[in-house]
């Protein structure tokens, strides 16, 4: 099954494509002040809320978000006009991995949150945001963490390793290694796991009630069902998620 189809079934109800309230949202951006120019990046933007949010509110800043989605590339550029058709904001649909700016350390925000994968990892993804970030400027990015050991069951139920993730310390501490400062982080509750899994129940269920003749119905249903189960047993109580703020500083440390 094409991956962006699923996605875009099992993610319709969502507004932002990850664990993170609305109001953790708008924390985020109140303490991301730009200046009057300010270039802003967002790797993996998805429906492109946080974009579209930034530039609500910083009218004056340009914005390029990139997402290998067409279901969401679609979706933003609907939100961009209807909700700052004015606004500087440029989307593409590519491998955000590949994506190269014209000039390096040129943007003033550099974001990828909740996709770490496609840099291989949050070290991967610092990594490769701090070469397009410009001195003095702010990195943002979303990913898991280990609330406490994770049992072997849930690793094989969710297809991942141990090492695949790090603890919330190690997370920040990966940051310091790259010369980054974490200077704030926005932790998701139970509350905002609860809402973001059960939301993706609910969209597949109904939207499977909806198209019964699709051909993708048994294995939508059969990947969320399984997810489902694996979250309630063990997901909940085992892994965190976080958004982590870091402030590069002037001199490069690549």
């Amino acid at each position: 099954m094409d991956m962006w189809k699923f996605f875009d079934i099992t993610h319709r109800e969502h507004i932002i494509c990850n664990p993170m309230s609305l109001e953790k949202l708008e924390q985020l951006i109140t303490v991301l002040p730009l200046k009057p120019g300010a270039r802003v990046l967002d790797i993996a933007t998805g429906k492109g809320e946080f974009l579209i949010r930034l530039a609500e509110r910083y009218r004056q800043m340009t914005g390029t978000g990139v997402d290998f989605s067409p279901y969401c590339i679609a979706d933003v550029h609907k939100k961009h006009q209807e909700r700052v058709p004015d606004a500087q904001l440029h989307f593409l649909e590519m491998d955000g991995a590949k994506y190269v700016p014209e000039t390096l350390e040129s943007f003033d925000l550099v974001a990828c949150i909740g996709a770490s994968w496609i840099y291989g990892g949050h070290r991967g993804t610092l990594n490769a945001l701090q070469k397009m970030a410009a001195p003095e400027s702010w990195i943002v990015v979303g990913e898991p963490y280990w609330r406490h050991e994770p049992e072997r069951e849930y690793l094989e139920a969710i297809e991942v390793t141990r090492n695949d993730f790090g603890t919330h310390y190690q997370n920040v501490e990966i940051g310091r290694e790259h010369g980054l400062e974490a200077v704030y982080t926005l932790v998701s509750s139970q509350d905002d796991w609860d809402r973001y899994e059960g939301l993706q129940w609910y969209a597949a269920e109904t939207w499977a009630s909806d198209h019964r003749d699709d051909p993708d119905v048994e294995t939508v249903l059969k990947r969320v069902r399984e997810s489902k189960t694996a979250y309630l047993r063990w997901g909940r109580e085992t892994l965190g998620w976080a958004i982590y703020v870091f402030k590069k500083g002037g001199i490069a440390h690549f």
